[in-house]
């Protein structure tokens, strides 16, 4: 099973991925990791990478997919993956679709994970981190006994820059910038499969599993 996992930040790509993986026994392929682990090898297009990411720039679309098509090619992708982070654009998933199709290897499915924005700024807002041990809170679903103190070691919790409710919006925004073109695309060919992102973890899962035919 192939599958790529699409969402904002905040829609819990992450933790439904870490699911999958463990229920379909197939590996998540996140383009950070293999980045990282292309440049920490010194792989030729490792070093092509990090060249770039040192000067501050966005790595070419060119290596990010021949780092995607090394990764896909691994023993433990033979039986399937689920891309987290991979497409970004209509131009890569373009390139990505040429790709598997002269391996023969087509996407099973696209799932995107739909979340109100109003709810996403609540989740990402509310959480809160220890700053001496980096114990992990929210305000709402997972708060501490006492406001602003650790239940581990008593240190004061902060929110993480990104966290902020204007940042966090903007963040919404270029996702929804970036990602639209991208639901069009694989909806017009018949990919896409839009998951309520709503609930609990498992009733997503749930749902998502429904959409897989993996409910078994």
């Amino acid at each position: 099973m192939r599958v790529i996992l699409l969402g904002p930040p905040g829609a819990g790509k992450g933790t439904q991925a870490q699911r999958l993986t463990q229920k379909l026994g197939i590996p998540q392929v996140s383009t950070g990791d293999i980045l990282r682990a292309a440049v920490a090898a010194g792989t030729p297009l490792g070093r092509e990478a990090k060249a770039t990411m040192d000067q501050g720039a966005l790595v070419p679309d060119s290596v990010v997919i021949g780092i995607i098509r090394e990764r896909l090619a691994a023993p433990d992708c033979a039986r399937g993956y689920i891309l987290d982070g991979f497409p970004r654009t209509a131009a890569q998933a373009e390139a990505l679709g040429e790709m598997l199709q002269a391996l023969g290897t087509p996407l099973t499915a696209v799932l995107s994970l739909t979340v109100d924005p109003e709810e996403l700024v609540r989740r990402l807002g509310g959480r809160r981190t220890c700053g001496s041990c980096g114990a992990a809170y929210h305000l709402e679903t997972a708060p501490p006994r006492r406001a602003g103190l650790c239940d581990r070691c008593g240190g004061g919790l902060l929110q993480r820059d990104d966290d902020r409710e204007e940042t966090i919006r903007k963040r919404l925004a270029v996702y929804r910038e970036q990602t639209a073109p991208l639901v069009a695309y694989y909806r017009g060919r018949g990919l896409l499969r839009e998951v309520d992102g709503r609930g609990d973890i498992d009733a997503i899962f749930t749902r998502i599993c429904r959409l897989l035919g993996a409910e078994g």
